[in-house]
């Protein structure tokens, strides 16, 4: 399985003011929208996560793990729901002087994307238009507040981008090849009459 970092555009995090603290929501994932990746489209069917592995999912700032981390499922402070739209999140963050000083950047919309970390184990391609669908996530690692989206530029994705040129190749070669046996048999049909 690939690991695959995913930036989701027109994915808005907001912060909340709250009794509870620093609390923060938006959806680190959307359904049935294209987002183009610059070679390939992509777009997550609405049962994607229905048996995605969610157990222990991080929320972190860039996926990095050089920072601490900003909530956790494992521990309460990070939650999800599935809904019409896509995967939403809320987190309560820890007062720590971290997750003070991204809440304040959410808060004044300094910040306001969100990004994923994910195994794939179902997709589907059509080469035709170049698009992805992601079927059936396997797990899901994190979550991410992201500044300076890097999609195009992570190790794996320029792995699955010649992975994926390979498989466009092969396909318009049979495509091809397809198309030259009807030919041919169109002439041998013309032949016999």
């Amino acid at each position: 399985m690939e690991k695959a970092v995913k930036e989701i555009r027109l994915v808005n995090m907001r912060a909340l003011d709250d009794e509870e603290g620093m609390i923060v929501e938006g959806y680190a994932a959307v359904f049935d929208t294209v987002t183009d990746l610059g070679w390939i489209k992509e777009v997550i069917d609405r049962h994607a996560f229905n048996n995605a592995d969610m157990s222990d999912i991080v929320m972190k700032y860039n996926h990095e793990n050089s920072v601490l981390p900003m909530a956790r499922t494992r521990g309460g402070s990070l939650e999800f729901t599935i809904d019409e739209h896509g995967l939403r999140i809320r987190a309560k963050l820890p007062d720590t002087s971290v997750n003070r000083d991204i809440y304040t950047l959410i808060k004044e919309g300094v910040l306001s994307k969100m990004s994923f970390a994910f195994t794939v184990r179902s997709e589907e391609y059509d080469y035709e238009t170049d698009t992805r669908k992601i079927l059936e996530f396997d797990k899901i690692f994190d979550v991410s507040v992201v500044d300076v989206p890097a999609y195009e530029t992570t190790e794996i994705y320029a792995r699955s981008k010649e992975q994926y040129e390979e498989e466009k190749r092969q396909y318009e070669k049979n495509k091809k090849e397809n198309n030259l046996e009807l030919e041919k048999e169109k002439i041998k049909l013309l032949l016999d009459l």
